[in-house]
């Protein structure tokens, strides 16, 4: 969600910000622009939609400069408007902002007596009012960035950028990711290291509140009261930071194709000789209950791993949604653990609901994609899930390698808490194995799932069902279609149905049923009778036995791999991600950057 970044270079700077900015894409944008200062004099470029139409603009009227800031702009306050992109100027300094600033108004109230006056809706223009209000009084550029940062509240990463100031970027960071890139004479600011990575591989993430002054010859960083601050530099593996197709046409079909290898990954670098490789502090036998918070399909992932670590490891697990979390005020225990799951860890509510547990809990646990952002660098324990880089806004690997690591954390608990034999453990960890195999077998099933695509993607409403553990897979599969097909779409408890939803039953509603051959099987057997006898289309997602078995009458079946039921979650996430991909190819809707969302959410 809005991407920035930064460059006081050697170079012309343009395209150096226009293909920085295209890896930032991933994101979620729906406006662009840059700015640079050539000859001492600022100017900008700005571009609504795509970033082709920035490139565009630029070749008919090109930016000189070898020092420049660029944002790629996810709408929040005002609409997509090439008068509401980023960079924001006022007078002599530019501004671009990733974040909200919550007192936008109160301070616009005071900018109208000093006698300046706005002409976007933006927030973010207030911070460039302010720093330009403050250099009319005299202040030079740094003092008024300092003096304009001390008066915002809200989250925000930014970047100024000074008339006749070549050699000069102010950032600042409170809420929202931002690091500092080093070069040779040359100093870059970036979103993530993803921006940074084709110019540098030495970064420096700022810490909360901190604020840099960013010349070619480094920078220098003071915490949020004014102090220096040593922030080390990390160097990234600039192959960890790749993006590429492959081959794919979509990043999402690139990510589902990859589950197999990168589950396998992660159990091999957790799984060392049967035994649970996980860092030293993970232990469970003190503890009485977890807290599974985060959001969107990460909630989904600790709603499954809810069920594991009760029924496996018989330890009480909450779940929340990080949105709701903290303002719930939940009574939190010195014997409880609070794990905190996110694809990018920087989710804005997911970081806000960690801080809340500060001092409340045994221990904060993070299970996230990426080492060095702010939700593993906050908890006592980060465990990384090795998915890699993941691009489409839809998580697809990121959340099959979540459930993965979660599973394995289950499954420590109840060997911790003495609720699990060695047995018993070495046929979990045997059939956790299997799943990269299981999964390469239910990518196969693309071409009949084309053909079901097609016909499903001229639904208005689908409902999707499931029991046990399979009932958070069904809210996923909905989230999956509804995100990238624009079709309304929503899970229910199989047992659920009859409470309300089976009021929208009728021919013209597809019912989607992921149902492996398990314990409760029959019993859902029994809601899919209740579905066609009101002549609902039953899509029946289940193995040889479980098909043969409740097949007849259905509208479609998908037939699965035979699976241990109790991981069958991260095996059943495949198919509803091949519904979810090929509705969406058959719908022609852009499938890696859907309408209205991002990738990575740092506002709340």
């Amino acid at each position: 969600m809005c991407g920035i970044i930064g460059i006081l270079g050697h170079h012309e700077v343009a395209p150096l910000l226009v293909e920085s900015l295209k890896r930032l894409e991933y994101r979620g944008y729906d406006s662009a622009g840059i700015a640079t200062i050539h000859n001492g004099a600022l100017d900008r470029r700005r571009a609504v939609g795509k970033l082709v139409n920035l490139s565009d603009l630029l070749v008919h009227n090109p930016l000189a400069g070898k020092a420049g800031i660029g944002h790629t702009r996810w709408a929040t306050h005002g609409a997509a408007t090439v008068t509401n992109a980023h960079p924001h100027k006022a007078g002599s300094v530019a501004v671009v902002h990733n974040g909200i600033i919550e007192n936008f108004r109160e301070l616009r109230s005071e900018l109208a007596a000093a006698g300046l006056a706005w002409e976007s809706e933006t927030d973010t223009e207030t911070v460039a009012l302010l720093a330009r209000m403050y250099m009319d009084q005299g202040l030079a550029p740094i003092a008024a960035a300092e003096a304009t940062i001390k008066r915002l509240h809200g989250a925000f990463a930014l970047c100024f950028l000074f008339d006749g100031e070549e050699n000069l970027i102010i950032a600042a960071r409170k809420g929202s990711p931002l690091a500092i890139g080093h070069g040779t004479g040359e100093m870059f600011v970036g979103s993530d290291a993803i921006a940074l990575s084709p110019l540098t591989d030495r970064i420096t993430y700022l810490e909360e509140g901190d604020w840099a002054v960013v010349t070619r010859n480094g920078a220098e960083i003071r915490d949020a009261a004014g102090h220096l601050a040593n922030r080390a530099v990390t160097t990234i593996q600039i192959d960890a930071t790749r993006i590429e197709k492959a081959g794919y046409k979509h990043f999402m079909a690139k990510e589902i194709a990859e589950q197999p290898v990168v589950i396998a990954d992660a159990l091999k670098h957790y799984l060392k000789d049967d035994v649970i490789n996980l860092p030293e502090g993970i232990d469970f036998k003190s503890i009485d209950r977890v807290s599974l918070v985060a959001c969107g399909t990460a909630s989904y992932a600790c709603h499954v791993a809810k069920y594991w670590f009760e029924q496996i490891a018989g330890l009480p697990a909450d779940i929340d949604v990080a949105s709701e979390f903290r303002y719930r005020e939940p009574p939190m225990s010195a014997k409880s653990w609070a794990i905190f799951v996110s694809q990018s860890g920087e989710t804005a509510d997911t970081l806000a609901a960690l801080r809340y547990t500060k001092d409340k809990v045994a221990k904060i646990v993070s299970v996230v994609n990426v080492p060095t952002s702010s939700i593993a660098r906050e908890s006592d324990l980060s465990l990384p899930i090795m998915a890699g880089v993941e691009v489409g806004v839809a998580s697809t690997k990121a959340f099959t390698c979540q459930l993965t690591i979660l599973a394995l954390l289950a499954l420590k608990a109840a060997l911790d808490r003495d609720r699990i034999d060695p047995a018993t453990l070495a046929e979990h960890l045997a059939s956790l194995r299997a799943i990269p195999g299981l999964m390469n077998h239910a990518l196969s099933l693309s071409r009949p799932i084309i053909k079901i695509a097609d016909e499903l993607a001229r639904a208005q409403d689908v409902l999707f069902l499931g029991r046990g553990a399979m009932f958070p897979m069904a809210l996923e599969g909905a989230l999956k279609l509804k995100e990238i097909s624009y079709i309304h779409a929503e899970g229910y408890a199989s047992g659920e149905l009859k409470h309300g939803p089976i009021a929208l039953i009728d021919e013209a509603v597809p019912v989607i049923v992921l149902a492996p051959r398990d314990a409760l099987f029959d019993k859902t057997v029994s809601n899919m009778q209740e579905v066609m006898a009101r002549h609902g289309k039953v899509l029946l997602i289940s193995d040889a036995a479980g098909v043969a078995e409740a097949g007849n009458g259905v509208w479609r079946s998908i037939t699965m791999p035979e699976v241990d039921p109790l991981f069958a979650p991260i095996l059943y996430a495949v198919p509803a991600q091949l519904l979810a991909y090929h509705t969406a190819i058959a719908k022609g809707t852009d499938v890696d950057q859907p309408r209205n969302l991002a990738k990575s959410v740092t506002v709340e």
